[in-house]
């Protein structure tokens, strides 16, 4: 038969029907997958639409109950409802099932007292002396479905900036992995690659929806850049799926979905550097998004993982001393274990999170100049509270964040005291721009270099972030 237009092709059919006298009559339609031509027989590559009949502009006598469940099948109501009806899953070309997102945080620190000009910390390189304004993130995402049993994530960050460098804007990959699908519900799957490492909330957190400009330092100093390249495994059950979406597009906030249990091992050197003791660390994670009969969702879970960790060492000057201190360790490298728990109270609109960590890991002891496997604590407090309005969401929270325990990816892993407050508020008139303003009083060691002095000091911070 002579193929015409997906639109006009549909009405011809109709109308040849109600011009036969049944003007409630059902013709039975078929679509061409690869041309989107329109057919009234079944042929290969074409996929059944259904039984339509044609609608007149005056109210038609409804179908009568046994005929519409007979049917069970759309009705066609006017031509300015009829769309092309999408490709099946099954049906697309790989390419058609990828997209690319991205976000950009530019940064500002301003120094307000005490000795803030000389503050450094690991979660913000843009906090120190002769700083301007920065991008402290630049990424930009390429996921989907390569198909039914295989997704795909490469994310590159192209703001990042190498060990030693005096330039910034480097790109460094921070994911690439594959999540395979063990079963049709998707409720299991394996991922391999480079990505997050299942310890603390939230370190999986994206930095693009965190409330706070940093992570604590706690839980962030045990999984350099929060990655690792190894094998993992996720469950999740439907419900749980379901609410870790939610969560996560509704403005509230949430982590995504890591499974309820998610356990596995990875190299244990940190993103981007291969593995230097031929000993694999391993990780078992627990979370679960309850949801209460008033719409409120709380969240809990725990974390741990061990291995051994290869410190790496170089001269420092203490006390007018020059040192090289020595490791008290197997060749495999220093005990390196923690375990963390953390709770969510979702802001709605009053939130509340808390995470704390405990564990030992490798630590620089001056007295003695070796490093040696010694205890380490802390963790963080936050509260918010979420507003919702014609001028978009705002939420201020405040922070409250200790930690006494060793900074293992610095040279020779020296201590690491943090006590910090801070205090800010984010603006996001629309899904595309927000802007986050915040107070912090910090009290922490400068671990980037000896003699690790111990600074504290009060900033004004301000970051920008477009989402696209």
């Amino acid at each position: 038969m002579k193929k015409l237009p997906l639109a006009a092709a549909f009405w011809t059919m109709c109308g040849a029907a109600a011009a036969e006298g049944s003007p409630q009559a059902a013709i039975e339609l078929y679509v061409d997958t690869t041309t989107r031509q329109i057919f009234a027989e079944p042929g290969p590559g074409r996929q059944r639409l259904g039984k339509f009949v044609q609608a007149s502009d005056e109210a038609t006598p409804a179908m009568s109950t046994a005929t519409a469940q007979a049917e069970s099948k759309p009705v066609a109501a006017s031509p300015a409802t009829v769309a092309a009806a999408p490709k099946s899953a099954s049906s697309k070309a790989w390419y058609e099932k990828i997209g690319i997102r991205g976000y950009v945080q530019m940064r500002y620190n301003q120094e307000l007292s005490g000795s803030a000009d000389t503050l450094k910390s690991p979660g913000d390189r843009f906090i120190g002396p002769e700083q301007g304004f920065g991008i402290r993130r630049a990424r930009v995402v390429i996921s989907g479905d390569v198909n039914d049993r295989m997704s795909i994530y490469i994310q590159p960050d192209l703001a990042s900036t190498p060990s030693g460098s005096s330039t910034t804007n480097f790109a460094q990959l921070r994911d690439a992995y594959a999540d395979l699908w063990l079963n049709d519900e998707k409720t299991w799957r394996i991922r391999a690659g480079q990505s997050k490492i299942p310890y603390g909330w939230e370190d999986l957190q994206s930095s693009q929806n965190r409330l706070a400009p940093d992570r604590a330092d706690a839980l962030n100093s045990g999984v350099r850049d929060e990655r690792d390249l190894g094998v993992l495994a996720y469950w999740s059950p439907t419900v749980a799926k379901e609410r870790f979406a939610y969560l996560q597009k509704s403005g509230l906030k949430g982590s995504g979905d890591y499974g309820v249990v998610g356990f596995g091992v990875y190299n244990g050197q940190g993103a981007n550097r291969p593995d230097r003791n031929d000993q694999l660390h391993s990780v078992i994670h627990f979370s679960y998004p309850f949801k209460f009969a008033n719409g409120q969702y709380l969240e809990v879970g725990a974390d741990a993982y061990a291995g051994r960790y290869k410190v790496s060492t170089g001269s420092a000057t203490v006390g007018g001393v020059t040192f090289t201190p020595s490791v008290d360790a197997p060749v495999a490298g220093s005990t390196d274990r923690r375990v963390a728990a953390h709770v969510v109270y979702y802001p709605q609109p009053f939130g509340f999170q808390a995470e704390w960590t405990v564990g030992k890991g490798p630590e620089l002891d001056i007295a003695r100049r070796v490093i040696r496997t010694k205890s380490l604590r802390g963790g963080y407090a936050q509260v918010m509270y979420k507003f919702d309005g014609g001028y978009g969401s705002l939420m201020p929270y405040a922070k409250w964040q200790t930690y006494r325990g060793a900074s293992k990816f610095d040279t020779n892993a020296p201590r690491m005291l943090v006590d910090e407050l801070e205090a800010g508020v984010e603006w996001q008139p629309s899904s595309a721009v927000e802007l986050a303003v915040a107070w912090a009083n910090m009290h922490r060691t400068d671990v980037t270099t000896a003699p690790y002095r111990r600074v504290k000091g009060q900033l004004l911070r301000v970051q920008l972030q477009v989402n696209y």
